[in-house]
């Protein structure tokens, strides 16, 4: 199972060169994995559900991209104040950890290199996450699934891959 963002510059079947039906792929704003939520974040939930419980996937991939226009919407988005519709403002919600991190170690660097930051600490935002789904959890236990972040800077041509600590 593949999470990654709705961007047409980071297709992930073509990143990670993958065949047609070779991996079960969810995509979203800035490939956030919101928490287990059994009403709020249905679709996200239902689609982890299936790959896990249903199709058994053994490995669940939260890919980040470099120049990703949702992080960067998210870390010049005002912390206080109404968002332009309640699903934003849910994604905001969803994202904040990520800003806080990158705003309190990037010691005020520029918007583009706490940008680049914050692409992969939402990509860990994701991860732990999901550890909130059940069965998600469950697999981990029982080593039936790895939990893998990774991040696509297609500027320079390069692809980083960690696991879950």
């Amino acid at each position: 199972m593949v999470f990654s963002c709705s961007d047409s510059r980071v297709c992930p079947s073509h990143v990670l060169d993958f065949q047609p039906g070779e991996a079960f792929v969810v995509r979203n704003v800035a490939n956030m994995v919101p928490p287990f939520d059994k009403t709020r974040y249905a679709g996200v939930g239902a689609a982890v559900e299936y790959a896990v419980l249903h199709l058994k996937v053994e490995q669940i991939i939260v890919i980040g991209h470099s120049k990703c226009g949702g992080i960067k919407g998210l870390m010049t988005f005002p912390d206080e104040g109404p968002h332009v519709t309640d699903f934003i403002e849910d994604w905001v919600k969803v994202c904040a950890p990520a800003k806080s991190k990158v705003l309190g170690e990037s010691n005020g660097s520029a918007l583009d290199d706490q940008c680049v930051l914050c692409e992969k600490e939402a990509v860990n935002v994701s991860l732990g996450n999901l550890l909130t789904y059940p069965f998600v959890r469950n697999g981990l236990v029982k080593k039936t699934l790895a939990l893998k972040g990774g991040h696509y800077d297609f500027v320079n041509g390069t692809f980083e891959l960690w696991g879950l600590d």
